[in-house]
Formats: C-alpha cells, sequence, structure tokens
C-alpha cells in the first residue's frame, strides 16, 4: 500500500505521499477541494508511486464536512480511507518531535500516521443514513439559533428596545419554530419512508429513556460508523474513563475526556437523568456504583455509556430491549 496524507481545508487539499521507506521518498502536492481537484489527486497518487488506486491508503482528519467529498471520491475509486481523530495525530507528530504546524507538515505526518498508526477503514452509511444525518444537523443549527434569538429578545425586553427591535426579534423567532416544525416532519418523514430505518428506530424506542430525539441521534451515530462492539461505540462517543496512575503517589481520578460527539453526550446525558427514573438496568447500575462510593456524576457517565450498549445491542440482534433485572414498580 502507498500512503497518502491529506490536510483538508475549504479551498484545498495539501497531499504528501510516501513512495518509498528505505530511504523515505516523499512527494507533495496541493490540488482543490472540489471535484476537479479529487480527480487529480488519485491520478497524481497512482502515476507517482505507479500504482492502481486500489494500491492507495488515504488519511485525512475530519473538517467539519470539507473532507466528505474527497473521502467519498478516493473510496469509489477503490482506495483504502482513514479518517482519524485529529488530536491522536497531533500527539504522534509530537512523539516525532515536531512542534511546528503547517498544512505542509501536517500532511506528511498524517502519511506516516497512516504506515505506523492503526484504525478501522472508512466505509460511507447507507445514503438514507446520510440524509438523515444532514438533516439533524440543520435541526440542531436551527435549534442553537432559535435559543439565540431567545436570548436576543430576553436582553432587547430588559433593554426596553424600541418597537421595530422587537417586532424583527418577534418575526425572527416565529419563523425559526415554523423551521424547526417542518424540519421535525421531514425527520419523521424520511425514518417513515425508509423500512430499515424505521424498524431501527423503533427498536431504539423499546428502551425505557429512549425518546423521539434520543432515538434519531443515535441511529444516526450508530449506522454512520461500523463498530465492532459496543465499547468502540462508547469510546467514539468519548464516554470511555481515562485513567492518569504511576507508581504509588499518582492516583487521579478516572473522568471522562474532553473529545467525543458533543450532541451524542448532550442527548446521552439527558436520558441518562430519565433512564435512572424508568430504566431498571439503568437504575440498578447507578445505585451500585454510589453505594460503592462513586461520585454521583461519575456513576451519572456509566449510566450514559450504559445507553450507548443497549442501543448498539438492541441494533446488533434486532431485538427489542428486554431488561436485565425485573423492575420493582
Amino acid at each position: 500500500m502507498y500512503v497518502i496524507g491529506v490536510d483538508v481545508s475549504k479551498a484545498k487539499l495539501d497531499c504528501g505521499l510516501i513512495v518509498e521507506l528505505d530511504p523515505m521518498k516523499r512527494r507533495q502536492k496541493v490540488v482543490s477541494n472540489d471535484a476537479q481537484g479529487w480527480v487529480k489527486l488519485v491520478d497524481w497518487a497512482c502515476q507517482s508511486a505507479h500504482c492502481a488506486p486500489e494500491q492507495l491508503k488515504i488519511v485525512l482528519e475530519p473538517t467539519s464536512s470539507y473532507h466528505e467529498g474527497v473521502a467519498h471520491y478516493a473510496h469509489d475509486r477503490g482506495a483504502r480511507v482513514w479518517i482519524v481523530n485529529p488530536k491522536q495525530v497531533r500527539d504522534f507528530a509530537k512523539g516525532l518531535g515536531l512542534r511546528s504546524k503547517t498544512d505542509a507538515l501536517d500532511c506528511l505526518v498524517l502519511a506516516q500516521f497512516g504506515l505506523k498508526g492503526r484504525t478501522v477503514d472508512w466505509i460511507p452509511a447507507p445514503l438514507p443514513v446520510r440524509q438523515l444525518q444532514a438533516l439533524l444537523r440543520r435541526m440542531e443549527d436551527v435549534e442553537k439559533t432559535l435559543q439565540a434569538e431567545f436570548n436576543r429578545v430576553e436582553a432587547a425586553t430588559a433593554a426596553q428596545a424600541p418597537e421595530p427591535v422587537m417586532q424583527s426579534l418577534e418575526k425572527s423567532v416565529e419563523f425559526f419554530k415554523q423551521e424547526r416544525k417542518r424540519l421535525n416532519e421531514q425527520i419523521d418523514q424520511h425514518i417513515d419512508g425508509h423500512p430499515d430505518l424505521k424498524s431501527d428506530y423503533e427498536l431504539l424506542r423499546s428502551i425505557p429513556a429512549v425518546g423521539p430525539c434520543s432515538a434519531r441521534v443515535m441511529l444516526v451515530k450508530l449506522r454512520a460508523r461500523q463498530f465492532e462492539n459496543a465499547a468502540q461505540a462508547s469510546a467514539f462517543m468519548g464516554l470511555r474513563p481515562v485513567y492518569w496512575e504511576s507508581g504509588s503517589s499518582v492516583r487521579k481520578l478516572p473522568r471522562m475526556g474532553p473529545h467525543g460527539e458533543r450532541l451524542a453526550r448532550r442527548i446521552l446525558y439527558m436520558a441518562a437523568l430519565t433512564a435512572m427514573r424508568t430504566n431498571p438496568d439503568a437504575r440498578a447500575l447507578y445505585e451500585r456504583l454510589v453505594r460503592g462510593g462513586k461520585k454521583p456524576m461519575l456513576a451519572l457517565c456509566a449510566v450514559m455509556r450504559k445507553l450507548v450498549h443497549i442501543c448498539f445491542g438492541v441494533l446488533k440482534h434486532q431485538r427489542p430491549y428486554e431488561p436485565q433485572i425485573a423492575s420493582s414498580t
């Protein structure tokens, strides 16, 4: 395999190709981040390495949505694609003794990570899942904007803003309310229109504390990537504890890492609060950890992780949720 590191930005792609290992020979090229640039990238790599697209491994970092086009094109051409964690790559660069960070340097670091690092090949999600993911992203943007408008209304009211300002804010709030309602209807129609999505959605809804919003988000997060097990899914969402111990003197409390899917973590936090009342398995886990001396917040994070495992399980086995512990109610 010939490894190409691709540093993605909005307008261009900085590409670094490792042609030979001993001694290491590298070639670099900058192409535009559009359909023509993607073609040039793969063709240039094949010509430089005298290989077929199937012998290429393209390593890149997720950059908003700007990496998706080149990733899909390279995968369709037959190349292996790795989409790697930026924090992991940055730590790898520090391990190489690199202090500077430039686009030209980053693409070479990505290429070297592709030689030495480990991760699974990226596989595009089915089209209905990608469409649902786009709808949920738009819904999140609308809800954030609507909350910002609510905050502006409060500030304007407190400042006794003139009537034209208040009218403008009221119109804006009403518009985004209608937009949120319309998107909700479109999301429901999209799920109902695809039997696989609808079946998985109903399986997730069979879990106590997993409501409509939680089921939508978990459906996308668990179907958009290929997870081998539930532990991988919970780690992807940033819910695996981080330990910091050394010798007999350094014993920091386990904590959740700062990385992971923010939307999923926020949704799971609210679901975990409900699960402690309605889900017997989650409630039993929380009570056992608290009795064992764990901090309530750490126990709540364990409940969040438990919910991910349950969601993964019902989708994997295609069976509705069945409590492991009988409910006391």
